[in-house]
């Protein structure tokens, strides 16, 4: 048993891919400005145990990525700007739920926050080189049962 990050992420970004809403879809944060037009990053955010779901030989996890949705906040008409960014959320999230176990590869997305956060998005703004980005950032919290094997 083990974790299979490479496996996570790509079940997540397909999402993203198949919306054919984006420029791009990364599979890390970005440290410099990413571009123009609509861009989804992905990266793992946090990683915990849940007692609740963990038995006596195998341990279960909540693995926590953190998604953001980017475009240049100067993006003209400027009314279109948020317009853009929530639609991509919503297909985000809609795809999230709509495929709960990421292809089989997870237990499942914590859509309610049994385990922690909920999927959520919160929407700020981002600043890279002298850009300024409109962002939204996605928590999606991922259960993998039986992820490590519990040793006495």
């Amino acid at each position: 048993m083990d974790l299979d990050l490479v496996a996570y992420r790509s079940a997540a970004t397909s999402h993203a891919q198949s919306l054919g809403l984006f420029e791009q879809v990364m599979g890390h944060e970005p440290v410099s400005a990413p571009g123009s037009g609509l861009i989804y990053a992905l990266w793992v955010a946090d990683l915990s145990t849940i007692p609740a779901r963990s038995g006596l030989n195998s341990v279960s996890v909540r693995l926590e990525l953190t998604g953001r949705v980017l475009t240049p906040a100067d993006a003209e008409p400027p009314d279109d700007v948020d317009t853009a960014i929530t639609g991509a959320v919503n297909g985000l999230m809609r795809e999230y739920c709509g495929d709960f176990d990421l292809g089989g590869t997870v237990a499942n997305v914590d859509l309610l926050g049994m385990h922690g956060a909920p999927l959520r998005a919160r929407f700020g703004f981002s600043r890279f080189d002298s850009t300024t980005y409109r962002a939204a950032t996605i928590t999606v919290p991922l259960i993998i049962n039986d992820a490590w094997t519990e040793a006495p």
